[in-house]
């Protein structure tokens, strides 16, 4: 495969999604969650770990491809010597099963199209049995069962191990075929009509995106943000994954590869304000009731990822059979961070919370109870060395940021008993704490010499995630220490704008070998700093030149690689859209509220 990361876009029902490439093909689909084993993962080996082309005969690319406006419905069409044929791909808001819908429209002349259908379940591994019922193809392996069939009826035939089609369409002539899966000692599903599920499809995304408050410049980006995040939410429980994939590479042949499809607390804060401000209280509320439920329990025990429904055991292993994308192996599935210890995760919980109350959010009963038990644990846990933010594989250190988040824990308690002086806690202790933590950092995680806050206690290495410190309110913007981090960052992890989280060839930080590209979502941390510290003109150029690498349909991975100019990473990467949405409110919000930005047709600055 030739394929790169950005050559991909996204469909998806809000219990899974699949990557549909430029050549028409779904190269990846889990079925029937985000987390369940894949029946298409040619993405990451080759044609004989399962996928679905629908393109013209002979054809290679597309000649161009787009989401119909505000929705998560993607058309692809592809201009050839015989006519122009669209495919429409969609996945319909599930009844009770997952459905694929792939429309094929006659736009001018008469085209032969082919469907080249490989199902390959776990990842890949296991060939399913086909046969035909009732004028359908069935396949069957195990649990899985997935149904093949058309509208109107086209002729099927097993070859090379694959179900293939042929056909032409004319100009306004229409073939659409849907892929249905359900549990296999369960009957069939009732028939969906493709037809009818694209028209309510395109209607339900459209009235949703109506919602977004959002006016100001940009706006295509942020809706589009949106509706990702929308796309990555698990309906079903309100928890958002972190990205639809695993181990789409770092580095290009590299090891760093990591399974993203489970919901992450260090998304949190950031999730919630971003929900909240582009007005979706519903589903910032659900993405807080999923926090809550995932959290509760013994605060000793709070992890930093759950699964989608709060699961707490994701062990981590390789797939051997899967080569990787360019070859960058292993192939992950499940994530062992999800057992270190990162101390920050605790002031996400906080701050989440806290923002919750502020904004009128309903209150849980149990709400306040579970920040107080929080608190207690990290009254005596706060000094204990982690793995940080960036769940580095080097071992435990003191991380700043993990300290800062420790002192926003202690602050956002204290503020939530100054508001509410009716509710139970000990304001003295949590001021107490919040002090010593704060005189600790200063004193420890800063380089008096080079005026900037390092990424662990006595080190020189400089760490993205202090770009934060002025949105937590741990520092006033225009404090000098504050710029000077922010100034110090931009020069050492920067290039041409985009920021690196760290240095990955500092020795023994994260445990890894070889290196990764710059992380988009500190990127945006960086507009963001720029703007706070004074310099709005410069951060609007740089946001500008961010919203420019997303792909032709506007998705981010996680990184970018500024030499080789590609995306790189788990995609689309739900912290790269809340960033761009943060950050777009950040620059622009208050222009958008006074009408003083342009209107909802997208063009803003450049």
């Amino acid at each position: 495969m030739n394929a790169r990361i950005e050559d991909y876009a996204l469909i998806g029902d809000e219990q899974t999604a699949a990557l549909v490439g430029r050549d028409g093909s779904i190269d990846w689909l889990c079925l029937p969650r985000f987390d369940s084993g894949a029946c298409f993962a040619r993405i990451l080996g080759d044609e004989d770990n399962g996928h679905w082309r629908i393109a013209p005969k002979g054809a290679d690319v597309c000649t161009r491809r787009a989401y119909r406006s505000d929705t998560l419905v993607l058309d692809t069409e592809w201009e050839t010597a015989e006519g122009t044929v669209r495919v429409t791909d969609l996945m319909p808001q599930r009844e009770r099963a997952p459905d694929v819908v792939r429309i094929v429209e006659g736009v001018s002349g008469r085209v032969t199209v082919r469907s080249t259908l490989r199902l390959r379940f776990d990842y890949g591994s296991v060939m399913p049995w086909v046969r035909r019922a009732n004028g359908h193809r069935v396949a069957v392996a195990g649990p899985d069962s997935v149904w093949l069939r058309t509208e109107p009826h086209v002729r099927t035939w097993g070859e090379d191990f694959g179900t293939h089609a042929e056909f032409t369409v004319g100009e306004g002539e229409r073939v659409a075929f849907v892929l249905t899966w359900h549990p296999s000692h369960e009957p069939r599903p009732a028939l969906i009509d493709p037809y009818a599920a694209l028209s309510s499809s395109v209607r339900d995304w459209r009235r949703w995106t109506t919602r977004c408050r959002y006016r100001g410049p940009f706006r295509d980006a942020v809706v589009r943000s949106l509706l990702t995040l929308k796309a990555l939410t698990y309906r079903p429980t309100g928890g958002i994954v972190a990205a639809a994939t695993t181990s789409l590479p770092e580095e290009m042949g590299g090891v760093r590869n990591w399974d993203y499809r489970y919901c992450w607390l260090r998304d949190s804060t950031l999730t919630l304000g971003a929900l909240l401000a582009a007005g979706y209280e519903e589903e910032a509320e659900a993405w807080r009731d999923w926090l809550l439920r995932a959290v509760a329990g013994d605060p000793a025990d709070l992890q930093i990822m759950y699964g989608l429904g709060g699961e707490r055991r994701l062990p981590e292993w390789e797939v051997p059979w899967l080569s990787g994308m360019g070859g960058s192996s292993p192939v992950r599935v499940g994530n062992g961070a999800v057992d270190q210890l990162q101390l920050d995760v605790y002031g996400e919980v906080m701050d989440s919370l806290y923002l919750a109350r502020e904004t009128g959010l309903s209150t849980k009963p149990h709400m306040w109870s579970l920040q107080c038990a929080l608190m207690k644990f990290l009254e005596s846990a706060w000094r204990q060395p982690d793995e940080g933010l960036w769940e580095v594989r080097g071992g435990r250190r003191q991380f700043v940021h993990s300290k800062v988040l420790v002192w926003v824990a202690a602050d956002r308690a204290v503020r939530t008993l100054e508001q509410n002086p009716g509710l139970p806690g000990d304001l003295d202790a949590w001021r107490t704490m919040r002090d010593e933590v704060h005189r600790e950092v200063c004193e420890r995680g800063f380089d008096h010499r080079r005026n900037t806050f390092t990424q662990y206690y006595g080190s020189r290495e400089l760490d993205a995630s202090a770009l934060l410190i002025p949105r937590f309110g741990f520092l006033p913007p225009d404090d000098p220490r504050v710029i000077g981090t922010v100034d110090a960052i931009r020069s050492h992890l920067g290039h041409d704008g985009l920021v690196r989280r760290y240095d990955t060839d500092a020795v023994g930080v994260d445990g890894m070998p070889g290196g990764e590209g710059a992380f988009l979502a500190c990127s945006f941390w960086l507009a963001d700093a720029l703007h706070m510290t004074g310099r709005t003109a410069e951060a609007r150029k740089l946001f500008e030149g961010l919203v420019g690498l997303t792909n032709d349909v506007g998705l981010l991975a996680e990184e970018y690689d500024p030499v080789a100019g590609c995306q790189l990473g788990n995609y689309p990467q739900a912290f790269s859209h809340i960033a761009l949405v943060n950050t777009a409110l950040t620059l622009y919000g208050d222009e958008a509220a006074q009408g003083a930005a342009e209107g909802p047709d997208g063009q803003g600055a450049g």
